[in-house]
């Protein structure tokens, strides 16, 4: 009798540490839905905003050139630290214009509310042909590999470094959306020790070095109805890393490609999560 009681409660130990987030991936599922009002008026408050506090710069390394927007923190102090967000665009901003890589993850950090609490260096690049190309690995799974623009951007973060000490380098977060998610997960996967957390939302996935970004802040975020960017990249990968607790996987049943980005327009849920991770 008191065997039996003792293996049931060694077999409820073992569940509570298999589901329990705390010793792994926390995985979660949202059913909101996006209407066409809701939409359009996320994507106009966003293209209200002011972007001349975005500096125009442009990088170059040998034959490469990146067009960057720089933003600098509010009241900047020279001797209080702060972080580096660099966002990715998706493919429909490929150019050379350096106005269009200015897509709405990088105009939340203009948002008043997101300026004043959330001081930051924001980096917006843009790439003038793909910064990510896929194909299709062994495993009939697609994956990303990063372009030579991607290696260069390293040496731009390197240089942003030297000319403004006062970026804390503990605190360097990616984020981006579709190809820029990939991109995003490129750096990570390259230079995993220069980066304290990535955000990727509807991305392909990068499986190239599984082993360096085990124990990084992970945060994928994906829509189940994704016809251009398949939901199962996400899943694969989140389930390589099983033992990444600080990973979450986000899983919208109800968005797709166009929309999953909107729920986080006018809210501060990426700001909030990023600002709380360090090395």
């Amino acid at each position: 009798m008191h065997t039996r009681k003792l293996e049931q409660h060694i077999i409820i130990l073992l569940l509570m540490f298999t589901i329990n987030p705390i010793f792994g991936q926390k995985k979660e599922v949202r059913n909101t839905e996006v209407d066409t009002l809701t939409f359009l008026n996320n994507r106009k408050i966003l293209n209200s905003l002011n972007t001349d506090k975005f500096q125009k710069k442009i990088f170059v390394d040998n034959d490469i050139q990146i067009p960057y927007r720089f933003l600098m923190p509010k009241n900047n102090l020279v001797k209080k630290k702060y972080p580096l967000v660099i966002t990715f665009h998706n493919s429909s901003r490929i150019g050379n214009d350096n106005e269009n890589q200015l897509e709405p993850f990088a105009k939340i950090w203009l948002r008043d509310e997101i300026y004043e609490k959330y001081p930051c260096y924001v980096v917006a690049p843009q790439f003038s042909k793909r910064s990510t190309t896929y194909e299709m690995n062994s495993d009939g799974v697609q994956i990303s590999k990063p372009s030579n623009d991607v290696f260069a951007l390293l040496k731009l973060i390197t240089n942003l470094e030297k000319e403004y000490p006062n970026i804390d380098t503990n605190r360097i977060y990616l984020i981006g959306y579709s190809m820029g998610g990939s991109t995003a997960q490129n750096l990570m996967s390259l230079q995993p020790n220069t980066f304290a957390a990535m955000v990727s939302v509807a991305a392909v996935p990068d499986l190239s070095n599984l082993n360096a970004i085990k124990e990084k802040n992970i945060w994928l975020i994906h829509g189940k109805k994704d016809d251009d960017n398949p939901y199962v990249g996400s899943v694969e990968l989140f389930n390589k890393l099983p033992s990444d607790k600080k990973m979450i996987f986000t899983t919208f049943t109800n968005l797709n490609h166009n929309n999953i980005v909107i729920p986080f327009l006018i809210t501060d849920e990426i700001p909030k999560w990023l600002f709380e991770k360090r090395k």
